[in-house]
């Protein structure tokens, strides 16, 4: 991922109403949901609703097709894995990272 995209999709994020729309398509997994069970979800109003997946869209971070007269929603999980591919790129120093503890786990050379 590049630095701009980068900066788009963690923009899209950075704000309370579409980080739970995002968080809410994340749990929902690959079949996605419609706008008003996001809505529900989020209790977030359908005005509103529409303006935040259009901007989680446009970074890149949602896609939607069409299901009838729905449209259905989904995480973009190739984006979002490549932000956090992006954010812990070169972590630690090049060592690997111990899941869970918020320091690296010692490189070989040290012990």
């Amino acid at each position: 991922m590049k630095t701009k995209a980068a900066v788009a999709a963690l923009a899209a994020l950075a704000q309370e109403s579409r980080l739970a729309i995002f968080r809410a398509l994340v749990q929902a997994g690959p079949a996605g949901l419609a706008a008003g069970r996001i809505g529900e979800l989020t209790g977030i109003a359908p005005s509103s609703l529409s303006f935040h997946l259009k901007e989680l869209s446009h970074a890149g971070m949602v896609d939607s097709q069409q299901a009838g007269r729905f449209v259905i929603y989904n995480a973009n999980f190739a984006a979002m894995n490549a932000l956090l591919g992006f954010l812990t790129e070169n972590c630690c120093g090049g060592h690997p990272c111990t899941p869970g503890e918020s320091v690296c786990a010692p490189s070989d050379e040290a012990a």
